[in-house]
């Protein structure tokens, strides 16, 4: 019987877990394990609210999580409520897919003025993650400036501008779609330092701003390149600049018809923050691409900003004693193999790139590593204890742990306490999850 645990219940952790089952089939035993009473990490507190499409992969997790040879381990934190050493001498294999949590740092001049906010505490708190569920940010103000070129900056900006009606199906949470109803924003900046043929944007999303009730979105024309120069790039980026171009052809009266005005400003790198305690502008100085690199031209200019989000990319969560990659932001990895027992995959492997779809290939590629690691004898001995001797342990440190049927019971409650048209109102304390999980 092979003992296998994962830390983090997330897509890169229950693609693990399936490709577990389809190499040893009933000889194996997963345990994952997750800080938090409730599973599937990022797609319950990073895709955005209103893409309910995307976050129906859950399904997929759940079949496997149903079975009786995985199981959910929640509401117990590695590094405070067992060691990955116990981990190490319970289990065959110790898997980290702890994702990305944490922003990457612009490292600008007051970048810690208040109303700065990275992406991961803004998305956080609309999706109601516990950890931000009080982030409270100020949207009384006109102008917000959103720090990125990707789908992450793309999401913030979309939900800053949506009505309450369009929020119709999608499970914003209340306290999150209370503060938006009340905004008082009129402009929202997108700043990035390249150009629009190097922006990150996937076309979906990109043209989802396009069709939004009270915001239109702007493109300068000077700052599209010739379209003939659009027939060298990847489709997906073409069609992407297309709705960039399209944005760029809105008629100024239509922009007048519509009180939030989202501003593409390309060829802009954000070098200051500037407010007396919370922030009120960002200083930007503007670029030009020499071979595909940004390079300041020396000129420089304020934006106006009640509120910024930095949306610049995601680091792992540095564990003591554990190989660590400071410069990538991820575990120091040969292929996922980190020590001998001990394996890293999804974002915690490769950084944050890639779709949910792609952790799937990440999950079956690390599983086979694992057996290669099993027939050559370089896990160590075979007679680990695993789920018993975890749970043995957990009994001692009296360890309230959640399981996958618990949290059904969570996902009933929240269900039964959504709004009208929303699927369900998500807990954002930990001790109300863990309440409705008994």
């Amino acid at each position: 019987m092979r003992h296998i645990a994962i830390i983090g219940s997330g897509p890169a952790g229950y693609y693990t877990a399936e490709a577990a089952q389809k190499q040893w089939g009933d000889d194996v035993r997963v345990d994952i394990f997750d800080m938090l009473p409730v599973p599937y990490g990022l797609i319950r507190t990073g895709v955005a609210p209103d893409h309910q499409s995307i976050k129906g992969v859950s399904r997929r997790y759940e079949k496997t999580a149903l079975t009786d040879n995985v199981r959910f381990v929640g509401n117990v934190s590695v590094g405070t409520d067992i060691s990955i050493a116990e981990l190490q001498e319970l289990y065959d294999a110790v898997v980290l897919a702890t994702g990305a949590p944490n922003d990457r740092q612009l490292g600008l001049p007051g970048e810690d003025l208040g109303h700065v906010f990275g992406s991961a505490s803004f998305v956080g708190w609309y999706n109601g993650h516990p950890q931000f569920a009080d982030l409270n940010p100020d949207l009384s103000g006109k102008n917000a400036v959103v720090i990125g070129m990707g789908n992450v900056a793309l999401d913030v900006a979309r939900i800053l501008a949506k009505t309450e009606a369009e929020f119709a199906g999608s499970d914003i949470v209340a306290h999150a779609l209370d503060a938006l109803k009340a905004s008082g924003l009129e402009k929202i900046t997108i700043l990035g330092r390249r150009g629009p043929h190097q922006i990150m944007m996937t076309p979906k999303e990109l043209g989802e701003l396009g069709s939004l009730e009270r915001a239109s979105p702007r493109v300068t024309l000077d700052d599209l390149p010739e379209e003939a120069d659009d027939a060298i790039l990847e489709p997906g980026i073409r069609k992407s600049v297309t709705h960039l171009r399209s944005f760029a052809a809105i008629p100024e009266d239509m922009h007048a018809e519509k009180p939030i005005e989202v501003e593409f400003d390309f060829f802009a790198n954000p070098t200051a923050m500037e407010g007396d305690g919370k922030v009120s502008s960002v200083i930007v100085e503007e670029t030009r691409l020499e071979s595909g690199k940004a390079v300041g031209t020396g000129k420089a200019y304020a934006v106006p900003a009640d509120i910024v989000v930095a949306c610049i990319g995601y680091r792992t969560s540095p564990i003591p004693d554990i190989p660590f990659d400071e410069r990538a932001g991820r575990f120091a990895n040969d292929e996922g193999r980190i020590l001998p027992g001990l394996y890293c995959v999804g974002w915690a492997r490769r950084g944050p790139s890639g779709t949910i779809g792609t952790n799937r290939p990440d999950g079956y590629s690390l599983i086979e590593k694992i057996a290669e690691d099993a027939e050559s004898g370089t896990l160590g001995r075979a007679d680990k204890a695993g789920r018993e001797g975890f749970d043995a342990l957990a009994a001692t440190r009296d360890l309230d742990v959640v399981t996958f049927h618990d949290w059904k019971k969570i996902e009933e409650a929240e269900t039964a306490a959504a709004r009208d048209g929303s699927p369900r109102e998500k807990f954002v304390d930990i001790e109300a999850m863990i309440k409705a999980s008994h």
